[in-house]
């Protein structure tokens, strides 16, 4: 297995804050499917982020996320 890190932004469609963030996994060696990271990051971040500031009041779905992948590169820290 090898850990990665990537820098991410996470936007959602109606909160007007942007998640700033890096996310760090494991994974067999070879190209980052930038796809499954995408998802990977909204199910374990971003729809965590968004849920914490829009509180109970508001329904966060993962369709109302977006993730732009910044650079990703083998993390060894």
């Amino acid at each position: 297995m090898t850990t990665y890190i990537a820098e991410f932004q996470a936007v959602h469609k109606i909160i007007q804050i942007v998640q700033h963030s890096i996310f760090i996994w494991q994974q067999e060696g070879g190209e980052v499917d930038i796809d499954l990271l995408q998802g990977k990051i909204k199910r374990e971040s971003a729809i965590h982020f968004y849920k914490l500031l829009a509180g109970e009041n508001h329904e966060i779905t993962p369709e109302d996320i977006s993730i732009e992948i910044n650079k990703t590169a083998p993390f060894s820290g």
